[in-house]
């Protein structure tokens, strides 16, 4: 496999797979935006969006992303990447498929990203223009997208549900008459839709997902879950993220379904919206809102859910087991990730399976290979090693990131996860469980927390002398940060609220903020020197159960 070099920042798939997965049908050979607005056509006055009260059909929602496509042209230069910060409105699935359609391809960040990541961001893909939610809560994304400006890190801003940021256009002002037809020309190895997997210590992990893999992806889903013109999807996650499009907007299209979008994850939100909508497929990655239904003072009728999937962290035996006994929901694990392969329990798997195992891949032409993570060779079948895939949606680099993708992906092209699995095979099949992970990672809910990004900026205080971020157990969102500081002779101790100051005067996502603090003499040490983090979580996991 040829790795990427500056001038050829995607890694292509090899011309043996491309001609594979176009002969098995798996790629189209057309654009994405081709093949969404071609379902749509299909769908016409189906019902394909519900927000905030609202219902659009097929024909009105792809017609008005049609309109917007066409003023972005005006804003934005051909192929070149849109940034987004919106939260969960129609005008952001609007915005989305009016980038696809203007061959802008989107750059999926999140409202919980700070000014830092989405500079990384832009300068990294080359992006100029930021579509914002000027009304999102309390205003912070137009406070950030004036910062943005400001700073030089986004040359226009394009205004969602809101007043313009001076001469910056608003997304009214970009709903021409005449509409927009879709991008159908397309170069296969360029990028339809960028995704982010986390960051590291100033060059972000993006995967480039091409257009036909994307689609596939997307179609595998929908096949995987059954979803046809009259299933009802609720999906209260951030939209913009890859398990949003990937598991609910795209899937649904094809699939000619009705997409119920929650403005927020809030329990009484989620169970309102059951109640009036009675859904029948409810994607919840990860899992915490499936904790909080368990907590949830008020109770509700959940027959519609037919298939309730959780994912993005191992659920605990003993919540599934809760999840059927109190609230009568018979649930489906899965596994995923942004650089694409997807794992899922059969619909018929018995409890061993659904409770234990994160199934199997969706696709008939998905890989695994479960590494040991020195050698890289193969471990037996029961044993625990590294999970890495291949196959027609996952990606074979990211973007850019050429260092950085010698040691994340195999010479034949698998991508190393850094997730720890075993293969279980049994009378049902081959299915694979994941048992935790080899990097420096907190999983905290549906985001990624790389440590190293975190502590370089602690570190930059001038009272600290040096710093480790470690994963704590949580019951809801499965892992949050704890920040173990070594301070300055005669400092005064650093506290969770401190801390979190100085790192968003850095910038930083509030969301990768140290949710506790332990102030110590010294970090703990390996045999070879290096911080050993397995003591760090030891010690706090034994202070959480002690108290």
């Amino acid at each position: 496999m040829t790795l990427p070099t500056p001038a050829a920042p995607v890694v292509p798939y090899d011309e043996v797979s491309v001609l594979a997965y176009r002969r098995a049908r798996f790629w189209t050979g057309r654009s994405l935006p081709a093949e969404l607005w071609s379902a749509a056509r299909r769908h016409g006055r189906r019902t394909a969006l519900i927000s905030e009260g609202t219902t659009w059909t097929y024909d009105e929602l792809f017609g008005t992303a049609a309109r917007f496509a066409a003023g972005l042209r005006e804003v934005v230069r051909a192929g070149e990447p849109v940034m987004f910060q919106t939260g969960n409105v129609a005008e952001t699935v609007v915005a989305y498929l009016g980038c696809l359609a203007a061959g802008a391809p989107p750059v999926c960040t999140l409202p919980q990203h700070g000014t830092r990541e989405i500079g990384l961001l832009a300068r990294h893909v080359g992006a100029r223009t930021l579509i914002t939610q000027a009304d999102f809560r309390d205003g912070r994304l137009r406070k950030q997208a004036e910062q943005l400006l400001a700073e030089g890190a986004i040359a226009d801003v394009v205004v969602c549900r809101g007043e313009a940021l001076g001469a910056t256009p608003t997304y009214e002002a970009l709903l021409k008459e005449e509409p927009q037809e879709p991008c159908k020309d397309f170069d296969s190895a360029q990028p339809a839709v960028f995704q982010l997997s986390g960051g590291t210590t100033g060059l972000p992990k993006v995967a480039p997902r091409l257009h036909e893999e994307y689609a596939y992806n997307a179609r595998a889903w929908a096949t995987a879950l059954r979803m046809h013109e009259h299933t009802r999807l609720l999906y209260p996650l951030p939209l913009m993220h890859n398990a949003g499009i990937s598991l609910a907007l795209q899937p649904a299209i094809f699939a000619g379904a009705t997409l119920i979008l929650a403005p927020s994850a809030d329990v009484d939100v989620v169970l309102d919206l059951i109640a009036e909508h009675r859904p029948d497929v409810l994607p919840l990655v990860p899992p915490a809102l499936a904790v909080r239904l368990l907590e949830a003072p008020r109770t509700e009728d959940l027959s519609c859910l037919r298939d309730f999937v959780v994912g993005g962290q191992r659920l605990p035996v003993e919540v599934a087991e809760r999840l059927r006994d109190e609230l009568g929901i018979r649930l489906r694990q899965m596994f995923g990730m942004a650089e694409g392969m997807f794992l899922l329990t059969p619909d018929g798997a018995d409890e061993a399976v659904r409770h234990h195992t994160v199934g199997a891949p969706i696709s008939a032409a998905d890989e695994v290979r479960i590494l040991d993570p020195v050698s890289e060779d193969e471990v037996p079948d029961g044993e625990v090693g590294e999970f890495a895939a291949r196959g027609p949606y996952t990606i074979r680099g990211y973007y850019r990131a050429a260092e950085h993708n010698r040691n994340a992906f195999t010479p034949d092209g698998f991508y190393r996860t850094g997730d720890l699995a075993r293969r279980h095979v049994t009378a049902a099949g081959v299915c694979y469980s994941i048992e935790g992970r080899i990097k420096d990672v907190i999983n905290r809910g549906v985001e990624k927390i790389f440590a190293e990004e975190v502590e370089e900026i602690i570190v930059q205080h001038p009272d600290v002398v040096t710093a480790a971020l470690v994963a704590m157990p949580d019951p809801v969102l499965g892992e949050r940060a704890c920040a173990y500081l070594v301070m300055e002779d005669g400092a005064s101790p650093l506290t969770v609220e401190t801390l979190g100051a100085h790192l968003l005067g850095r910038g930083l996502a509030k969301y990768k903020l140290p949710e506790r603090v332990e102030v110590v003499p010294a970090l703990p040490l390996t045999n070879v020197g290096k911080v050993a983090k397995n003591r760090l979580r030891e010690d706090v996991q034994a202070k959480l159960e002690a108290r």
